[in-house]
């Protein structure tokens, strides 16, 4: 199992009221598997994502991420294992504007410490994997958005991650390529990698293989992706 959570909560205190944004959520997500989260606006998914992604701390209960216990871990400990176990995708693309897509790539492995000649060898390959060979040495403004997003999975994957977070990655997209991203992230969980993504959009959903949907901070729906014939 890469995530299991168990009677997982989490409440906001401002000092004046208590919020609570996740109620009693009980997931489990396997390797390999390639999930959609969705719910309305303020129905907890982001709140998941956050928590999923090591961003935030749960309030009670139990998350598991790739065999350790991260309700358990002190800080220091979150940071590492968000940039080993983690490859995050963003709506905004995250990208630094001063680096070229190669170097945005080589970050995470920086951060990870692994040698200058390993870290251009393994940025080059992610960056080829998702089409973007052509374009490694340009800056994120001589890029679009699809390629852009390109490059923001290509750093996504380089630490070899346990599983890759994907929270609205086509939302500054248009649909042409939305589509190439989502057959970017198709071609990668046929080749073992495990995609949790948080989307609103039912037609991006339908890319994935399992549908979780929130609502009021609980699960109210978790079921398999049927496809249509070709």
């Amino acid at each position: 199992m890469i995530i299991e959570t168990d009677n997982l909560y989490k409440v906001y205190d401002t000092g004046v009221v208590k919020v609570t944004a996740l109620k009693d959520i009980n997931l489990s997500i396997q390797k390999n598997e390639y999930v959609a989260i969705m719910g309305a606006s303020g129905s907890g998914k982001s709140t998941l994502m956050n928590i999923l992604g090591c961003l935030d701390r749960l309030s009670k209960g139990k998350y598991i991420l790739d065999g350790v216990d991260v309700s358990l871990l002190d800080d220091n400990s979150l940071a590492d294992i968000r940039n080993k176990k983690i490859g995050f995708v963003f709506q905004a693309f995250n990208l630094l504007p001063k680096l070229t897509a190669l170097q945005n790539v080589e970050l995470p492995m920086v951060y990870a410490k692994v040698p200058s000649s390993e870290r251009t060898k393994k940025a080059k390959d992610a960056l080829e994997k998702v089409g973007l060979s052509a374009r490694m040495n340009h800056k994120p403004n001589e890029l679009s958005g699809g390629q852009k997003q390109r490059v923001a999975i290509a750093r996504a994957l380089v630490n070899d991650p346990a599983i890759i977070l994907a929270d609205e990655p086509t939302g500054n997209l248009d649909s042409k390529s939305s589509e190439e991203i989502m057959d970017i992230f198709g071609k990668l969980n046929k080749e073992g990698v495990t995609v949790v993504m948080v989307t609103h959009e039912p037609d991006i959903a339908a890319h994935t293989k399992r549908v979780v949907e929130f609502k009021d901070g609980q699960i109210i729906s978790d079921e398999p992706v049927i496809k249509g014939e070709d």
